[in-house]
This record gives C-alpha cells, sequence and structure tokens, in this order.
C-alpha cells in the first residue's frame, strides 16, 4: 500500500507544477535517464558498521537529481531494503547540494554523476555466507529545466562476495562532513534562526543553508528563494531564513502542528566546503553579532566620527534648521551673559543627545526582541505621522506669531534651561526622517555591534546635531559675529514659517500616502482644529488674560483624544508612484529571480518620507537617460518602497548593514551586491549600465 501511495505521489508530481513529462514517461518507470548501481565498500564485518554507495549517472549532462529536501520542486530519494534479519540501514548521507532556481522556485539537485552514501549496522556474530543476498529498490527523479521523469531501480548485492570499489575513497571524501558541536534553533516570527557553533577562524565565502527539515510545524514553510541573512561573533553564526504561512487542509489546525525537535541541514561554507548539523530548540542570541554582508570594518572610533559629522549635517535640514537658526538669534538678543549662554547651550545640547540616544536605544531593544526596524521607523506609524504633522503645524503657527510657548527660544522670547532643553527634544524628534552622508555607515553597524557601544553611536549622533549651538554657546568669538538684535529678528522668524510649512505640507502628503484621502480629512479636521485652538490661545496671550496654560492642557488632551480615536489604515493608499524605469516591486523572491536571469539589476531602497530619497530620483534615477540606458543595456529596475514597515525590506538593509533609506544596490550578472553611494550624481546609473557586458545572457 505504501508504494502504491509513493507512486501515485510521483506521478502526480510529474503531471503537475511547472515541470512538463514527456509521453514517455507513461510509460513506467526506469532507470534509463539517470542509471543509478549499488556499490559496496567491501566485504562487510560483523559487529561493524558496512558502507555502501548509490551512484547516480546520467545519461546526458541537462539530467539532475535532487537532495533528501528537494526545495520547492522535485522529490527526494525513496529507499525499499531488503536486509538480513538484525541488519539495519542508516540515513543516507548526502554531498553537497547545488541550488537551481527555476521559473521563481528553488531546486536542490546534483548536477553530473555523484554518490550517496548509507551505513549498514551488521550485527554481531552474523554468518555472512547464508546472509543471503541484499535487495534494494530505488524510486527517484530524474530531471531537465523542463522534463521531469520518474525513475526505480531495483539491485541486489551480495555481501560475501562484495568488493571494495577503488571509487569509495573519492565518494567518501565528497560526503559532507558533521559539524562536532551542538546547534540551535529557535523561531522569531516570520524567520526560522539557527545558532551554529562555527571556529572563527573559518574562512566563509558566499555561504548558504540547506534545510533538511522540511516540515517545520504550524503552517510555516521556509521561503528557499528568500534571502538568508549570516551574523556572526566569534565562533557562532547566526543563520535567518524567512518564513512564509501555506494554507492549511480544511479542517487541520496549525496548533495542533507541533515544532520539530530537531531541525538538521547543511551549511555551505562556499569553495566546495561544507558541515552538516542537527539543532536543538534553544535560544539564538542576536546581540553583537555582526552582518557578513555589508559589515564594516570600521573602528569604533570611526563610527562614532561618522555619526557626529552626520549628526552635523542634520543641521541643514529644512526641518531643523529654522529651530537651530531662532535658538542662536534668540541667544544674540539675550545679550552678552556668557555664563547663561553656556547653561542654554548645554541644556539645548541635554535634549537632543537624550532624544538621540532614547530613540537609538528604543531601536536596539526592538530589535533584540526580534523587531525588523531601523532608522526613522516611527514614521512608519500612521498616527506618528499625524502627531508630526500637527506638530509642524503648531511650529509654523509659532514662527507666525500666532501664539508664544513661554520660556521657548523659538518664540521670540528669552531662552531659558527648560525651554531650551524642550527644544533640544524637539529638533532631534523632527530631524529623524533624514539619513544622509556619513550616517548610513554609523548607524548601520549600531544595529549590529555590542549593545553599548551601538547606543554610543546614537549618541555621537545627537552631539553632531547639537554641536552648532554648543559652540555659539561656547565660543564668545562666534556669539560676536551673530547680528545685532533688532526689528529684522522678527521678521526673519516669520520667514522661517515657511520650511517649516513645507514640512507640515510633506507631512500631509505622507499621511495621504500611508492613509488614503478620507484618512487624511480626518488629520486635516484635526489640524484645523488644532490652528483654531492655538489661535485662542494666543489672543489671550495677547490681552493679558489668565488661564492660557489650562488652555494649552485642554488643547493637547483634545488633540491626544483625537489621534488616538483615528482609524488605523487598513492597508497603504495605493501602489508606488510612477517611474520612468517601469520597477518591478521588491522582494526576497523577485531579487532571486531577477538576478538568475543573467542580467544586471538595480535595486532602490526608497520611502515617501525620505527627503534624500526624494533628492536622488530627481536627480540620477527618473531621468530619461537614465531609462535609456538601463533599456539598451538590459538592467532589471527594482523598488523597495519602505514607507509602511516591510520586515522583507527590513532585513535585507539588516544585511547590507544598513539603518535606513535611502540605500542603492547594484547586482552585475552573476555577482555579489554592490552598495552604491547614498548621494547619487547625475551620470552614476548611466555610467554603470554603459559599462555593463552587453553579451547576451546565459539561458535558464
Amino acid at each position: 500500500m505504501e508504494r502504491v501511495g509513493l507512486w501515485l505521489a510521483l506521478l502526480a508530481l510529474a503531471f503537475a507544477g511547472p515541470v512538463l513529462v514527456t509521453p514517455a514517461s507513461a510509460q513506467g518507470p526506469g532507470s534509463d535517464r539517470m542509471p543509478v548501481e549499488l556499490v559496496a565498500e567491501g566485504i562487510p564485518q560483523p559487529g561493524e558498521r558496512w558502507m555502501v554507495a548509490l551512484h547516480f549517472t546520467p545519461s546526458t549532462p541537462e539530467w539532475h537529481g535532487y537532495w533528501s529536501n528537494p526545495g520547492d520542486a522535485g522529490l527526494g530519494m525513496q529507499l525499499d531494503w531488503e536486509l538480513p534479519s538484525g541488519w539495519n540501514a542508516g540515513e543516507p548521507l548526502y554531498p553537497l547540494p547545488q541550488r537551481l532556481v527555476i521559473g521563481g522556485l528553488m531546486n536542490h539537485v546534483y548536477e553530473g554523476d555523484y554518490a550517496v552514501l548509507v551505513p549498514i549496522t551488521v550485527p554481531e556474530g552474523a554468518a555472512l555466507a547464508g546472509a543471503g543476498t541484499i535487495g534494494l529498490t530505488v524510486s527517484y527523479l530524474a530531471c531537465t529545466d523542463t522534463i521531469c521523469v520518474p525513475q526505480q531501480a531495483r539491485m541486489t548485492l551480495d555481501p560475501a562476495r562484495a568488493g571494495a570499489d577503488p571509487r569509495f575513497g573519492e565518494w567518501r571524501v565528497a560526503i559532507v562532513p558533521p559539524l562536532d558541536s551542538a546547534a540551535r534553533f529557535e523561531f522569531a516570527r516570520d524567520r526560522l534562526r539557527i545558532g551554529i557553533p562555527i571556529p572563527a577562524a573559518t574562512q566563509l565565502g558566499a555561504p548558504h543553508l540547506f534545510l533538511a527539515t522540511a516540515e517545520l510545524g504550524g503552517d510555516d514553510r521556509p521561503v528557499y528563494t528568500g534571502a538568508q541573512t549570516f551574523r556572526r561573533q566569534g565562533d557562532l553564526l547566526v543563520v535567518e531564513i524567512p518564513l512564509e504561512q501555506r494554507p492549511l487542509p480544511p479542517g487541520v489546525d496549525a496548533a495542533g502542528a507541533a515544532r520539530p525537535e530537531t531541525i538538521a541541514g547543511i551549511l555551505d561554507l562556499g569553495d566546495g566546503r561544507g558541515v552538516r548539523f542537527a539543532a536543538q530548540p534553544g535560544d539564538v542570541p542576536l546581540e553583537g553579532v555582526a552582518p557578513l554582508e555589508g559589515s564594516s570594518d570600521a573602528s569604533l572610533w570611526q563610527l562614532l566620527l561618522a555619526a557626529l559629522a552626520g549628526g552635523l549635517l542634520l543641521n541643514i535640514m529644512p526641518c531643523v534648521f529654522p529651530i537651530l537658526s531662532l535658538k542662536a538669534l534668540a541667544l544674540a538678543k539675550a545679550g552678552g551673559d556668557a555664563r547663561a549662554a553656556r547653561r542654554d547651550a548645554l541644556a539645548y545640547t541635554a535634549g537632543v543627545v537624550l532624544a538621540c540616544a532614547a530613540l537609538g536605544g528604543a531601536i536596539l531593544l526592538l530589535r533584540a526582541a526580534g523587531e525588523q526596524i531601523g532608522w526613522a521607523f516611527q514614521l512608519q506609524e500612521p498616527l506618528v505621522v499625524a502627531a508630526l504633522f500637527l506638530l509642524a503645524l503648531a511650529i509654523t503657527a509659532n514662527f507666525l506669531s500666532l501664539f508664544t510657548i513661554p520660556g521657548f527660544a523659538i518664540s521670540g522670547g528669552a531662552p531659558s534651561r527648560g525651554g531650551s532643553f524642550s527644544t533640544g527634544l524637539l529638533a532631534a524628534f523632527v530631524a529623524t526622517p533624514c539619513t544622509g552622508p556619513f550616517m548610513a555607515l554609523a548607524l548601520g553597524a549600531a544595529l549590529v555591534i555590542e549593545p553599548f557601544h551601538g547606543l554610543l553611536v546614537f549618541v555621537a549622533l545627537g552631539a553632531g546635531l547639537a554641536l552648532p549651538f554648543l559652540l555659539v554657546g561656547f565660543v564668545p568669538a562666534i556669539r560676536r559675529r551673530l547680528p545685532r538684535p533688532g526689528a529684522w529678528m522678527e521678521q526673519f522668524r516669520r520667514w522661517m514659517a515657511l520650511p517649516m510649512g513645507l514640512t507640515a505640507a510633506a507631512l500631509g502628503w505622507l499621511a495621504w500616502r500611508i492613509g488614503g484621502g478620507e484618512w487624511l480629512a480626518l488629520v486635516l479636521v484635526l489640524g484645523a482644529a488644532a490652528i483654531g485652538g492655538l489661535a485662542l490661545i494666543g489672543l489671550f496671550q495677547r490681552r493679558a488674560r489668565g488661564g492660557t496654560l489650562s488652555l494649552f492642557a485642554a488643547l493637547l488632551a483634545a488633540l491626544s483624544l483625537g489621534l488616538a480615536l483615528l482609524p488605523e489604515p487598513e492597508t497603504p493608499a495605493g501602489e508606488a508612484g510612477a517611474s520612468l524605469l517601469d520597477p518591478v516591486a521588491f522582494s526576497d523572491a523577485a531579487l532571486a529571480e531577477a538576478r538568475g536571469s543573467g542580467r544586471p539589476v538595480f535595486v532602490w531602497f526608497t520611502a515617501d518620507w525620505c527627503v534624500t530619497c526624494k533628492v536622488n530620483e530627481r536627480v540620477a534615477i527618473e531621468r530619461e537617460t537614465t531609462r535609456a540606458a538601463f533599456e539598451q543595456a538590459g538592467v532589471i529596475a527594482m523598488r523597495a518602497d519602505w514607507t509602511r514597515r516591510d520586515e522583507e525590506i527590513s532585513r535585507m538593509l539588516t544585511r547590507q548593514g544598513a539603518a535606513g533609506v535611502p540605500l542603492y544596490l547594484w547586482y552585475a550578472p552573476g555577482e555579489e551586491a554592490e552598495q552604491l553611494p547614498q548621494v547619487l550624481t547625475p551620470e552614476l546609473l548611466v555610467q554603470r549600465a554603459q559599462a555593463t557586458d552587453r553579451s547576451p545572457p546565459p539561458r535558464p
């Protein structure tokens, strides 16, 4: 009955899926496409393990066989033994498999001839002369890129007459050796995480993990074409394999499908080397484990300097520059008290550094808990975008003198330590959407190095953001060069409402992109209520009436309630905007398929809230010359839109050592990713495409 079920499965596979079976396969299984022979290592000895080999030889080079776990398609080998009493056949031992992607499906295959070894335990006192012959029926699948044919071979072997085959030494060397240390595995949301103890001195080429355990319990299945993430610290290699949920048959409860007690596989170390392992359930740490791809060899001091420079450049962003400018002018207006200037600068710096450190600490904690997030992750949350929109409106209204905030220098009054501290918090928070030059290296490394050192990187970023005002407060020569106070300062403050108003408009557009027109309308209603309430507060302030603090508290409570009652957008507002390059939407499977085409691939990671991304798109990507160069070179363009949280994109950013967007990757045919600069020049992509080898891509 079991044999009938096997052949029904073979025939169903042969006539279904992406493969095509010729009419010849319907005549019945044989072994003509990939003949197999049963070979012994020598005469068995009682009480010892005896090794036999199944040697497969394809009839022509286009045929291939399959590993025990064939991947997305195919069928593993089935063995039906007829052994003497007391004799037992162990699990087959395989050489290192190869990867073959056909039609977006990952196959674990062997091309060319290969041998699978099977250990057989011979009992003590076994009489070889009377044992008789061993029988074996092998059922397997032989395939080309277009045809799959079920194969079957019936073989016998007489142990008493088995001679030593000289090829056995070569076959034994090809078998993947076992790992002599225990591995661990755990499930982390949509990923399988495996910690494999590999000596730190082991050189890794392009590693890949072949998962032998295909059934993972519940409704999870491995995404074989997905991008695997490798991280390393000392003697520990951590591998993450993406998972997806598959529909279960009616009546089957996912919770009833238990997780496996052991997960086995083969780790391909590159250059034809590999180890096989069996992992047990256990904790697999990620803290301080650095990614293999995109990781930086920079020292901690280099990372801190890069973060400092990146924070310094944030000051020229349109949402930060008005705040910094008005802080400096308020200091000039306050007079020449050097001690007060230093206190004010330190309070502002404390607010900036505390905000950056708190944000960095939140990112590190969430990532340690398994969340795939990066810099500016809060802008992927609709309610945060709405709150920032209201905040930008309030700052714009303040710059237009609609109302004032006592103690805040940006309101035009004298600075205070509490107001300067709060202004620093504000400046750091509104600066988070930006990732500019120098920040990519530092923040990307901060997410994977030792957590304390990572937190220091975020502190350095805050110090860089606060550095200009810190210098104004502590260097008298700079303060003396500030413009003298006068009526022009009020006009300048009103002009600073323009960049802040543009920031509010950009956040409104982002709200529309995230939630659609109806959701934006609700946000605009809250914005109108906020402006109305602030105008009323300003009226009370100008008439010197009391109760303004109570009005502030009531307005804040009303707006907080309104934000809490906003419905959560179920889906993004729509597809990403049109592009001249007609890009493919990013996914691990789409990237694997594009790279398998033999054509160059350009992937750009962007978000609607990323100012640098939009500038690069306008300057270098969305250009007719770029489109023409890509078309001539056959470049596949792929866009990864990170406006809303996407864990596949987050994993890829982490794998490349990037903390956020923008990120630009160029894949030459057959090569790994090359990271392009974060600031693209107009001709960079055109030159990359023109330098591409224009020979026809290889046939899949």
